[in-house]
């Protein structure tokens, strides 16, 4: 995800600031990030590792005799490395889709580039007039009330009512380099629920305006070679779903990381050491 005005990382992952001088409010991929177990990064982590391993087999057995413990190391890190490049190029990406909305110059990049073709293609294939069907992009949201925030990739008036009427859709772009286009997680519509039942936008200059009215939400998966616009049912149950998730989430994030020890009957409490610090 691209960095929105107002989001800023804290220990606990992202919190926005409200311009209005409120109290901080967590993101909605940092409550999905903290409170939903994405059992397939587990495994994607072995893949990557074991592949690396693999591809690399006489440079391991050598270093394991030589130089085992920093071996160990890289090796661990290996699929954290893949994980912030695959970030990285989600930015980048999710950047270009925007420039090409607001009508901005793009910067060429080669490993984004049969991306934002996709992305072309499907404004294409709509009919899309930026001028015209745009609403918003890469717009905060906030509900103050329940404590979130979150930036809104993508709203636009599609006509996918009957008769060809145009209805506002919030969209959210995915990308991946292996998944197919058509896949989605369950989270992803907790996510865009937690979007479209905000209660604020924020327009450029930091003031309020009313959240619209959405009426579909979906996820535009962009591939290097294939991209779907994928329906999501972001309904009151799956809001209802999110703010258990949000619950949990606050609750970690405000836990204490350790608690005193309790102490036997009759068993001394130890004394911390004091040191002195002695004159320079």
């Amino acid at each position: 995800m691209t960095d929105p005005k107002y989001a800023h990382a804290t220990e606990n992952g992202r919190y926005y600031s409200d311009p209005a001088g409120g109290p901080d409010l967590v993101s909605v991929t940092n409550v999905l990030d903290t409170s939903v177990n994405k059992r397939a990064l587990m495994p994607w982590a072995v893949k990557v590792t074991v592949e690396w391993i693999l591809d690399n087999r006489m440079q391991v057995a050598r270093r394991a005799i030589t130089d085992r413990t920093l071996l160990t190391k890289e090796i661990k890190q290996l699929h954290r490395d893949a994980r912030d490049t695959a970030a990285d190029l989600g930015d980048r990406i999710h950047k270009a889709a925007e420039q090409r909305v607001l009508g901005a110059p793009i910067s060429e990049d080669p490993q984004v580039a049969p991306y934002l073709a996709q992305f072309d293609r499907w404004i294409s294939l709509w009919g899309v007039n930026f001028a015209g069907d745009v609403f918003a992009t890469e717009i905060t949201v906030m509900h103050r009330r329940l404590g979130y925030a979150g930036t809104a990739d993508l709203m636009i008036w599609l006509p996918t009512g009957p008769g060809g009427r145009r209805e506002l859709w919030l969209i959210d772009y995915k990308t991946s380099a292996t998944r197919s286009a058509k896949s989605v997680y369950p989270e992803n519509t907790q996510q865009l629920a937690a979007l479209r039942y905000a209660e604020t936008v924020l327009l450029p200059d930091g003031t309020d305006a009313p959240m619209p009215k959405i009426q579909r939400a979906g996820v535009l998966n962009l591939r290097a070679k294939s991209h779907a616009l994928v329906e999501m049912p972001a309904d009151r149950d799956a809001h209802r779903a999110f703010r258990g998730a949000l619950a949990n989430a606050l609750w970690h994030h405000a836990a204490p990381s350790t608690y005193p020890a309790l102490l036997a009957p009759g068993q001394p409490a130890t004394t911390p050491r004091r040191t002195t610090r002695k004159a320079a």
